[in-house]
């Protein structure tokens, strides 16, 4: 168990290193050989990318739009959120029109379609949003518990290789969902699929400082800054930045291959011809996800066999799994006041989070209300998109790289685009000449949202080990995971209701959008990254005091 030790004290030793009371720092840290034990390898680092293509082809996979008989009468905000998966198409087939006895006739267009769904006739729409909730709610006690857990020993891995094999087994599942009777397995399989996505995601993401402290570079970096041969502002920018690295090219490396598995997809739509009849498909769609299933495994094996167990926090004597997560947590929530950056942060994070993925999910109403894109068309959209999202997240790196940009001025660059897109939606309230009324506006938007919005996301999230107490990311990222998953539930909400009340003006929720974003910009320009090295220490020290973790050996 030394090796905890040794790893505490790393971590402690790279913090100090990047703020302004380096003399507080023990000298008595381990030497170079030590660190070249875990330090990160080139064929390490290759994996690490190629990792990311399991995350992204999942979450691809899973919402990947019906292109051949998509259920009409359902164009509303909601229903075009929800609509865009395998459950949602067999919720449509499998429920009955609400106007005629049970069963008697199917759904049509127009009609209120429902089902019985825990001891009540719901219409499908309900069904999909109290699923989502319910996946929300366990979603929300997993990454909090098991967040902490993976901060302590040696075994984080082992939870991403669970849920990675859940998510495999699910998606493969979808095989068995032949008839839209079998409904109520698909509704286990989503929940299945969407909490171990984004398990997977919070998991593999939050590995990003262990693997970017052990860079060769990095930690040479920070032998210069204990030894005196640079400041130790000079090494935290430095380590921000091959943070920033990695992210974004795990960003460009997932949007690259996602046009191929685009390409596929749409290939395999046409081989099972999906547009025929109701069961090929629902075929189709079952064969797309277990394809996921099959790019998620090849892409995911190599990580775990080549990534380095780096050691984690120590349990403190009279502690065990079954109780730290409870006890960090709690403890966590009590001073989570000393943390006032993370604090503003994770405001922020929230509203223009909220801001951000509501508009997405406007701007998508809008433009299937705009035309109806052939298969051709849309896989060209799609196309676009992603390919302009590569080309964004690569940009983005090279700009920042080049000129030495913060994390933080970044990620203002994207929120800047964030309200100028607000502000063009907002614009056709009361115009039909813009505000995503033409076809060409659908277009610029997907090239323009890769391109310069999409990077918010990287920036947004690498900023979360900046404003983190880093001994236990794991459970902060997991707290942010758990925020972003609110607000993508509550904006679009607010925005069916702003519809609903302004006569079914669409481009109404631009007005709520703007004010979110514009709010949430100011939260952003109050967080002080300096300021919140200081209080994550002070915050970690406390910890140590009340037997959270302990920094000597068990």
């Amino acid at each position: 168990m030394s090796r905890f030790q040794w790893n505490t004290k790393d971590i402690r030793e790279d913090r100090d290193a990047s703020d302004s009371n380096l003399s507080t720092v023990s000298r008595s840290s381990p030497e170079v050989t030590h660190l070249g034990e875990w330090t990160t390898s080139r064929r390490e680092l290759l994996c690490f990318y190629l990792y990311s293509i399991v995350r992204f082809s999942l979450f691809f996979c899973t919402f990947f739009p019906i292109f051949y008989r998509r259920p009409k009468g359902n164009n509303g905000l909601a229903g075009f959120r929800f609509g865009p998966s395998q459950i949602q198409n067999l919720l449509y087939f499998a429920g009955h029109d609400l106007s005629q006895p049970p069963f008697a006739k199917p759904c049509s267009s127009g009609s209120n379609c429902v089902l019985p769904f825990l001891g009540h006739v719901r219409n499908i729409n309900s069904i999909i949003l109290l699923t989502n909730g319910i996946c929300f709610a366990i979603q929300a006690v997993m990454l909090l518990m098991i967040g902490a857990w993976a901060d302590y020993g040696t075994w984080r891995p082992n939870i991403l290789i669970f849920f990675t094999i859940l998510s495999v087994a699910s998606s493969f599942a979808w095989l068995g969902i032949q008839e839209p009777s079998q409904w109520p397995g698909g509704i286990v399989l989503y929940l299945l699929n969407i909490i171990s996505c984004q398990c997977c995601f919070t998991f593999w993401y939050a590995a990003i400082p262990g693997v970017v402290r052990n860079l060769p570079e990095v930690q040479a970096s920070a032998d210069e800054a204990k030894k005196g041969l640079k400041s130790p502002d000079e090494h935290f920018r430095f380590e921000s930045l091959a943070r920033n690295r990695i992210a974004n090219i795990s960003l460009a490396v997932s949007s690259a291959f996602e046009v191929l598995i685009l390409a596929i997809m749409v290939g395999i739509l046409k081989a099972v011809k999906s547009d025929t009849s109701v069961e090929n498909n629902t075929k189709a769609f079952n064969v797309l996800l277990s394809f996921c299933g099959g790019v998620l495994l090849l892409c995911a094996i190599p990580w775990f066999i080549v990534e380095k167990r780096r050691p984690g926090l120590v349990l403190p004597p009279g502690s065990s799994l079954a109780t730290i997560g409870f006890k960090q947590t709690l403890f966590s929530l009590r001073e989570c006041f000393r943390l006032k950056q993370t604090f503003l942060y994770l405001v922020y994070y929230f509203l223009m989070g909220d801001a951000l993925n509501t508009a997405i999910t406007v701007i998508s109403t809008l433009q299937n209300s705009v035309v109806s894109y052939s298969t051709s068309q849309l896989t060209l959209l799609f196309v676009v998109a992603t390919a302009s999202q590569s080309l964004g997240a690569y940009l983005f790196w090279l700009v920042q790289k080049q000129f030495g940009i913060s994390t933080k001025r970044m990620s203002l660059f994207s929120v800047f685009w964030i309200l100028i897109l607000t502000i063009w939606g907002l614009i056709g309230v009361h115009t039909n000449k813009i505000g995503f009324k033409n076809v060409w506006e659908i277009w610029l938007y997907q090239a323009v949202f890769g391109l310069l919005l999409c990077p918010w996301y990287t920036f947004s999230q690498t900023m979360i080990f900046e404003v983190s107490p880093l001994p236990q990311i794991f459970l902060f990222f997991s707290l942010f995971s758990v925020v972003g998953r609110t607000s993508a539930i509550i904006g679009p909400f607010v925005s069916e209701a702003i519809i609903s009340a302004s006569g079914d003006n669409n481009n109404m929720p631009f007005a709520f959008l703007f004010g979110l974003a514009a709010f949430s910009t100011v939260f952003i320009f109050m967080v002080d990254v300096k300021k919140s090295r200081v209080e994550c220490e002070e915050f970690v020290a406390a910890e140590i005091g009340h037997d959270v973790f302990s920094m000597s050996t068990m």
